[in-house]
């Protein structure tokens, strides 16, 4: 089914506003997001993108409808694995917690720009050069491959982009509020709030590698694969914000994605062996070979990704490695306050801290084998306890 450039003109719109909306209302002002904010709005985009689903439902038919919600959760499911290496990234940098939301959103806007860019390039190859489904099909498997090493998502290793930002862009040692640039000696030099930008930036263009592929494996329609794309990243900060001290238990998702790349994978190469042109398989010919409906990879999707989330909640090792992350950023969050903190406030990321420690005592000792840098780490809570002490003495004494 064709789409007019009224509704292509009216949907661009549509999105532009919301990311306009979204600067001006929540990250124009620097601040970090309460668990209930980020619910609240995590759950306006996610409504908003199912609305426009059952839109595309109800006036491009059922094939549109069925593709553009295997789309989305396909999209939306790695947008959740790449909040690890945002995480990462943002970890390596030190961000304050209430400047990481102005990253965020800028990460979400560069996606955007970049997976438009290769959709209408993949599009226009497509359109032209049949053989290229092998190409994404291959990218995809081997794809699959990768999330499957161990360690998959070290919190201290740091990939390509961010050694070549901090090695390319010397910058200066402290933030200067959400300034990308600041005078230091009389000097304008760079922070490193552009450098986290620019890492950002970077991983994306590699993240549309793997995501633009995918969903091609599953529609070919231009229109469904850009409003998938660019709904599954509407809403992407508020949820960092709402499952970023869930992102360590989702054990099991690197498993469950790899399950789904390589199945997409897969379906890329029958895809492309039926409409093959390439002389030397099958003399040119097409091969008669099972195609798998969207309706079959909706499903697939979505039972994989129910099934490796319910196993990482309720793993043994998923929850031990949320107590163990839960108190590492407790305790980060702890020392970054400043002297004016409420002491209520203090109390609350403190008990937290305290309820994940006891947590981590009570671990069989092969899970407590999953605190990486044990030193560093238990340096870190002595410090936030020393901190603890001496708060509670500045405020008997006021």
């Amino acid at each position: 089914m064709a789409v007019s450039p009224l509704v292509w003109t009216l949907t661009i719109a549509g999105i532009a506003g919301l990311l306009a909306f979204d600067y001006f209302f929540h990250v124009r002002k620097a601040h970090t997001p309460s668990l209930k904010e980020s619910s609240i709005w995590s759950a306006v985009y996610v409504s908003i993108a199912l609305i426009f689903g059952l839109g595309v439902l109800l006036f491009g038919g059922t094939t549109m409808g069925t593709e553009y919600f295997a789309g989305y959760v396909t999209e939306k499911a790695l947008s959740v694995d790449n909040l690890f290496v945002f995480l990462i990234i943002m970890s390596s940098f030190k961000v304050p917690r209430a400047d990481q939301q102005k990253v965020l959103l800028f990460g979400i806007v560069f996606s955007l720009m970049a997976r438009t860019a290769f959709i209408f390039l993949g599009a226009a190859l497509i359109n032209s050069f049949a053989w290229v489904f092998y190409i994404f099909g291959l990218i995809l498997l081997v794809t699959a491959g990768n999330l499957l090493k161990p360690d998959d998502h070290e919190d201290d290793s740091e990939g390509l982009v961010v050694r070549l930002a901090k090695r390319f862009l010397p910058a200066s040692q402290h933030y200067d509020g959400d300034k990308l640039f600041t005078v230091e000696n009389g000097k304008r030099v760079l922070t490193p709030m552009l450098l986290v930008m620019v890492a950002i930036g970077g991983t994306d263009l590699l993240f549309a590698l793997d995501s633009i592929p995918a969903i091609f494996g599953l529609t070919q329609n231009v229109f469904i694969v850009f409003t998938a794309t660019a709904f599954s990243l509407m809403g992407l900060r508020q949820l960092f914000f709402l499952i970023d001290g869930l992102l360590d238990r989702l054990i099991f998702l690197a498993y469950g994605l790899a399950a789904i790349l390589g199945f997409i994978g897969v379906k890329l190469i029958l895809h492309a062996l039926h409409e093959n042109n390439l002389p030397f398989i099958n003399d040119g010919e097409p091969v008669k070979v099972v195609e798998v409906s969207t309706g079959v990879s909706l499903t697939v999707i979505l039972g994989v990704l129910v099934v490796t989330i319910l196993a990482s909640i309720f793993s043994p090792k998923g929850k031990a490695k949320n107590a163990v992350s839960g108190a590492r950023r407790h305790a980060v969050e702890y020392l970054d306050l400043n002297y004016e903190t409420d002491m209520a406030e203090r109390d609350k990321i403190f008990a937290k801290m305290v309820w994940e420690e006891d947590q981590i005592r009570k671990l069989p000792e092969k899970y407590k084998r999953l605190v990486r840098n044990e030193t560093e780490f238990m340096d870190l809570i002595r410090s936030a306890h020393a901190e603890h002490d001496k708060a509670q003495v500045r405020a008997a004494n006021s």
